[in-house]
């Protein structure tokens, strides 16, 4: 028995990607696998060769590609050998521990997990964190007039269906996938992108943490006196990073003590050229990569977080993080977004450079606004946003998937 009074599990995750990198996802996987241990549960974590380890995780890894030091991120495709590589090492994981949960965290790990759900008997949990092909549109690594495009849609289907439980993050992740029948509507469950409450918190105004910020933002290079809009995620065009750039250049021009800290990975070196090109690198900071464990000191130099996704399919786990902070949020309409603020936000008309520069604008300038946004989403985050309550729903889903299987 757990901590909770429920059947422990001995728990096979499995995570397609270069675990840990300081992005969204691996967040997810991160905070979910530290709670649900907290819950009593045994885990293993089977992931790629590359990668940080983190303290607490038992992690295996497959084997050694000495020619890919850096991230995969995102489609692409070393990924075709990479997962044979962690297929190998999932089996044999597998086979010492005796899993009786799999929990696959995006479609890759699901393939994978799917042959050990019926060799061992252990119900495939599918970590649902967006659509694989539109990821795939997103990325540019397939067109939809491609010939491969419909097969990998009808994979996709086939793989949501042959989970046993398919978890999204957000409820308008899960009503897409019951309207277009691309999962068994009994085994939709939502869990939501939780955050640390305690150590993400508003910034408290202390004599030593104004001196802390001020020497942060000294390291970064932002000039003293500049009001900070403060971003977090992966840089790409479908992150809405190229959009955000470009309506720096709008709002600095009207406002020259406004700063844009756009931080995040991979090739930041692109953007801050972008950047240059536009004039604005003076106004533009791109450290790169932030240690996650760092994240809140960094979020706490912004006076505005901004969230310019444009995917409509995959979660948005900044914006929780964010509103912990006490942060306005300024986020482009889009149902994930909506869903996770409410109307702790201001929304910018999707894909428009012009209107995110307004309502950023909004934000920065209206201050009554932007502290009554900023207490409503920390409230919001508190009451709902736990990964304690998280874990626990997961949990939950263990235990109904497990007695189906039985």
């Amino acid at each position: 028995m757990n901590n909770s009074g429920e059947i422990s599990h001995t728990i096979l995750m499995l995570a397609s990607t270069s675990f840990f990198s300081d992005y969204g996802n691996h967040v997810r996987i991160w905070e979910e696998a530290r709670a649900i241990q907290k819950l009593g549960h045994r885990l293993v974590l089977a992931t790629y060769h590359n990668g940080d380890n983190m303290p607490g995780i038992d992690i295996r890894r497959s084997w050694d590609v000495p020619w890919i030091k850096r991230a995969v991120v995102g489609s692409s495709r070393h990924k075709l050998y990479l997962d044979v590589g962690l297929g190998w090492r999932a089996l044999r994981v597998a086979l010492h521990e005796r899993p009786t949960i799999i929990h696959a965290h995006t479609h890759e790990a699901a393939a994978i997990g799917l042959p050990l759900k019926h060799l061992f008997g252990a119900p495939l949990v599918l970590d649902y964190q967006g659509s694989m092909t539109s990821e795939m549109l997103d990325h540019g690594f397939v067109k939809a007039s491609s010939p491969f495009y419909m097969p990998l849609v009808r994979l996709e289907r086939f793989l949501n269906h042959q989970a046993d439980a398919v978890v999204t993050s957000t409820h308008n992740a899960a009503e897409l996938l019951r309207r277009d029948g691309a999962a068994h509507p009994d085994r939709l469950y939502t869990v939501t992108d939780s955050v640390d409450t305690d150590r993400f918190r508003p910034f408290d105004g202390s004599p030593a943490w104004t001196a802390q910020r001020a020497e942060l933002c000294a390291q970064l290079g932002i000039p003293a006196g500049r009001r900070i809009v403060a971003y977090i995620g992966l840089l790409a065009p479908y992150q809405g990073t190229n959009v955000l750039i470009e309506a720096a250049q709008i709002l600095t021009r009207r406002h020259p003590d406004v700063h844009f800290l756009i931080m995040g990975h991979p090739d930041p070196h692109s953007y801050r050229a972008y950047a240059a090109s536009l004039g604005i690198d003076d106004h533009v900071t791109l450290p790169g990569r932030i240690i996650y464990r760092d994240l809140h000191s960094y979020l706490a130099l912004g006076d505005v977080a901004v969230a310019p996704k444009m995917s409509l399919t995959e979660g948005n786990g900044k914006i929780s993080n964010y509103m912990a902070m006490g942060l306005p949020v300024v986020a482009f309409e889009t149902p994930v977004s909506r869903e996770i603020l409410g109307t702790s936000g201001i929304y910018a008309r999707l894909g428009s450079v012009e209107d995110l520069a307004e309502k950023l604008e909004l934000a920065l300038e209206n201050r009554a606004l932007a502290a009554r946004i900023g207490a409503e989403g920390r409230a919001r985050a508190v009451a709902e946003f736990s990964w304690e309550l998280s874990a626990r729903k997961i949990e939950e889903i263990y235990t109904q998937v497990s007695r189906h299987r039985k």
